[in-house]
């Protein structure tokens, strides 16, 4: 009987895995289990991917777990350890990622694109009378680089090099956006770097209290910084979005919808196609989303397109 019950049990260990793995391919008509590795709950990730989450759910009777995170580096990581299937990324960390670049250990190619969604705008958020005019002006200051190893603050490592500058020259504050907003309310931090789409909403808040002034990246340092990362692009945040009388001119990087390579092509295509045949909750889950369009779904993606994506826009002539 001992014997009959040892070989129960490892029977068991062989078969329940392979049945979790059929659960949640999506193949075979099987439900669809997505867990979308998102960001922090003060930008736009995670609204976005709550809106793609209940879309999945309504269209394609999957279900869904949206999860906060540190965004774009832990979302590659989460999806590498198999904690996640869909995650939204910035452009340039998935260039890092499949590199093997700082701050990734190693070449990390577990992922491949859905597609582009919408434009990032680095945003070098202080307050006007902080004395910081241009971005050599955080020299002494205190400044919000964002979560260690986050997408924002690969930016501001990228930003800073573009300029001749480095952590030595300021006292750095390893803190989200949301974070370093607050700091900026209550005078513990003189400006901080916010990598997100326009509108950001801890930015917006901060117009509240006081007079919002965002530090243009644009002339010799712009073009340093597009000849050292050819990811970025050269953008404007439109008059009156905090205020602002001008246009302000500074860099831009594409947010990328990803998905974990082994995921079945016939899975990754019925994403695809409900992703962009029912745009408009997308819409409305931020401004930012807006953005998001079929006629820009494949412009700036530097890692390979996943064969299920790529089989529906080829089906639609794209």
């Amino acid at each position: 009987m001992q014997k009959r019950w040892a070989w129960v049990c490892v029977l068991l260990l062989i078969v329940t895995p392979a049945l979790a793995a059929c659960s949640s391919d999506g193949g075979g008509g099987d439900k669809l289990f997505l867990t979308i590795a998102a960001g922090g709950q003060s930008g736009v990730y995670y609204p976005l991917g709550a809106a793609l989450g209940k879309l999945y759910e309504q269209e394609l009777d999957a279900q869904s777990s949206v999860q906060a995170t540190g965004a774009s580096v832990e979302n590659i990581n989460l999806l590498d350890k198999d904690r996640a299937e869909l995650a939204i990324v910035m452009g340039d960390a998935a260039t890092q990622a499949y590199e093997g670049a700082d701050p990734f250990d190693g070449k990390v190619e577990s992922f491949q694109a859905i597609a582009s969604l919408y434009p990032n705008f680095v945003q070098i958020v202080t307050t006007e009378g902080s004395g910081i005019e241009t971005v050599e002006d955080l020299k002494g200051k205190r400044v919000g680089v964002g979560a260690p190893n986050s997408g924002v603050e690969l930016n501001a490592r990228a930003i800073l090099e573009a300029y001749d500058l480095s952590y030595d020259d300021f006292k750095e504050d390893f803190l989200s956006y949301a974070e370093a907003i607050d700091g900026i309310k209550n005078g513990t931090v003189d400006a901080a770097f916010v990598t997100s789409g326009l509108p950001n909403p801890s930015v917006t808040d901060l117009g509240t209290t006081k007079k919002v002034k965002v530090v243009p990246i644009e002339g010799k340092g712009m073009k340093k910084l597009q000849e050292l990362y050819p990811y970025y692009a050269e953008g404007v945040i439109p008059k009156d979005t905090y205020g602002n009388k001008e246009e302000i001119t500074t860099a831009t990087i594409m947010n990328l919808l990803v998905v974990k390579k082994d995921m079945d092509e016939e899975s990754v295509y019925q994403l695809t196609k409900t992703l962009f045949e029912n745009l408009d909750p997308i819409h409305q889950s931020h401004h930012a989303a807006e953005e998001i369009n079929l006629e820009t779904a494949q412009e700036s993606i530097p890692i390979p397109v996943h064969p299920g994506a790529e089989k529906y826009f080829k089906e639609i002539g794209k």
